[in-house]
């Protein structure tokens, strides 16, 4: 017994020995295993190693540039571009975190199911918006949530401080800050920034830790100056809102331009829109009616016609013209005055707006020559200010008139003008006879213009349209205290299929101030006023008045109605 105890544990003590060297031998093998790894990984596969872990974590990113700003005359703010977050998502690691869409999909007031599916629509992408723009508190409990696979990216929105009053002008950017209309559109290259970028170090969260190193600077973009006057904006955008309501109109257009540069001072539409939330955005009230739309100009031809004839050497203002009594046959047709005026002077004509009396005289004078005279002053050509869409307006060539169409173009039917090409040819007779482009843009110096009607032409025109504007005018309702006014009406049937409405009107008033010295040019169109009155001289002239009597007076322009010149001369024509 004792013998085997003996045995057993010498053959213990034998065997021992032998695992002490399987034990070393494995601990050395480990070892230099371990010591291999790690030269592998520090000497040998050093280069490979770090390529692919930069590749993992090494990151380009994107620095946003904020778009330029779109400033009036006075460098007020009309678009400015504001920094906001927007969320995107990693579908890839989201997936998985049910939890966290829930919660998610509940504070970004989103559908549960539209965030599901959109994760699963792009299950192999890396990058999802799924809600761009957000405010910056509910930013901030996104970033708290710190939910796998949901970051924020920081971008710009534009933001328009005048809102509706100038929205059709100023127009509006998409949500990835590219312009869709209006002057944001046009000048896209110009307001556009230059994004930037940086390189960075990110860890498995895609959290930036570490900023390596900058690879290009963000450029913003450059500021936009117009010469568009944010407060005569305004209060034409008022009274033109007004006079629709008060007159139940389908839509109107106001243009106030600068006669000595050709700027746009201000031009506003209705019905407009605001750009700052287009949830309910309707499509027709995008346009800028005022240099897209085109109506038939009625009466507010007039002037031109007048100008042809005094240029062509057969009539002053003196000249006598027989109206009476009352109508006039052009061929199968019948031309008609609202009375017989009878006989009336060329200066009668233009204030007591004779269609039979201007008939007469534009028959008298060749076709090419009130075709060159219109041209000269705008009329069928854009006005190239740059605006997006502009309309060029129709004015036939003189080689295809008849006698009738000659007839009716004197008084502004067969011809069609925008607001703005309208308010440019009278700012052609403001200046004198120079017609000078007209622009939005905010410029030191006066553009150089080219003489269209003689100086002393356009001075007798201006005369006679402060007539029209008179007490014995079509629109005493012009006038402007303190101030001479020159202008001239249109009440224009509105033309539909088959010939023209006998209950749609279009009212216009086109005139200047002050006239002894014409300093601004503004017209005036409502689109079918509805509630009674239709004529230009009620319709639209009031407009005219309350818009120019605040904006001469922003502008501190002299007043230039003396008590003296209000006697000046008695109205040639006033015993017809």
């Amino acid at each position: 017994m004792n013998r085997n105890r003996t045995l057993n544990r010498n053959r213990t003590f034998s065997v021992q020995p032998g695992r002490r060297v399987v034990l070393i031998a494995g601990m050395v093998l480990a070892l230099v295993t371990l010591v291999w790894r790690a030269v592998s990984l520090q000497v040998l596969d050093k280069d490979f190693l770090q390529v692919q872990g930069e590749a993992r974590h090494l990151r380009v990113e994107e620095l946003p540039a904020h778009r330029g700003m779109i400033l009036d005359r006075q460098g007020e703010p009309l678009a400015v571009s504001t920094q906001v977050e927007s969320v995107w998502v990693n579908p890839q690691e989201l997936v998985g975190v049910q939890e966290g869409i829930t919660a998610l999909a509940r504070l970004l007031s989103l559908d549960r199911n539209y965030v599901q599916q959109l994760v699963a629509r792009h299950a192999g992408r890396e990058f999802v918006y799924l809600q761009r723009h957000i405010s910056p508190a509910l930013a901030e409990q996104v970033r708290a949530m710190d939910i796998p696979g949901v970051y924020l990216q920081k971008e710009y929105k534009r933001y328009y401080p005048a809102g509706e009053v100038a929205a059709q002008v100023i127009g509006f950017t998409n949500i990835d800050d590219v312009g869709q209309e209006g002057l944001e559109l046009a000048y896209g290259d110009w307001l556009r920034g230059e994004p930037g970028a940086k390189r960075v170090i990110k860890d498995g969260q895609r959290h930036t830790i570490e900023d390596v190193e900058s690879i290009r600077r963000p450029r913003p973009g450059k500021d936009l100056v117009l010469s568009i006057d944010r407060r005569i904006q305004y209060l034409a955008y008022r009274e033109l809102m007004a006079a629709m309501k008060e007159h139940g109109a389908r839509a109107a257009s106001a243009v106030v331009l600068d006669v000595r540069t050709g700027q746009i001072l201000a031009m506003v539409n209705q019905p407009s829109y605001n750009p700052n939330n287009r949830q309910k955005l309707q499509r027709q009230t995008l346009r800028n009616r005022a240099v897209t739309d085109v109506f038939e100009p009625g009466s507010t031809m007039k002037p031109f016609i007048v100008a042809c004839a005094l240029e062509d050497g057969r009539y002053t203002p003196e000249t006598a013209v027989e109206t009476a009594p009352g109508w006039f046959r052009v061929g199968h047709n019948t031309i008609r005055d609202v009375h017989n005026y009878g006989l009336l002077d060329v200066s009668g004509v233009i204030r007591k707006s004779s269609n039979v009396g201007i008939t007469k005289i534009a028959l008298s004078l060749p076709a090419e020559r009130i075709w060159s005279t219109l041209s000269g002053v705008g009329f069928g050509a854009p006005t190239a200010s740059g605006f997006p869409g502009e309309a060029s307006g129709l004015l036939v060539n003189y080689r295809n008139w008849k006698e009738i169409e000659t007839a009716t173009l004197a008084f502004g039917y067969g011809v069609s003008v925008t607001p703005l090409q309208l308010a440019q040819s009278y700012a052609t007779l403001a200046g004198g006879g120079i017609m000078r482009p007209v622009t939005f843009l905010h410029q030191a110096a006066a553009p150089e213009g080219r003489r269209v009607i003689a100086q002393q032409v356009a001075q007798q025109v201006i005369d006679m349209l402060e007539q029209a504007a008179g007490p014995q005018g079509t629109a005493p309702a012009a006038q402007v205290a303190g101030y001479r006014v020159a202008g001239k009406t249109g009440t224009v049937h509105k033309s539909v299929a088959g010939g023209y409405a006998h209950d749609k009107y279009l009212s216009v008033f086109a005139g200047l101030a002050p006239a002894s010295d014409p300093r601004l040019v503004m017209v005036v169109m409502v689109d079918e006023p509805a509630k009674g009155d239709y004529y230009g001289g009620l319709v639209a002239a009031p407009v005219f008045s309350r818009v120019m009597s605040g904006a001469l007076r922003l502008l501190a322009v002299p007043p230039d109605k003396l008590p003296l010149l209000e006697t000046r001369h008695d109205l040639p024509g006033d015993s017809a």
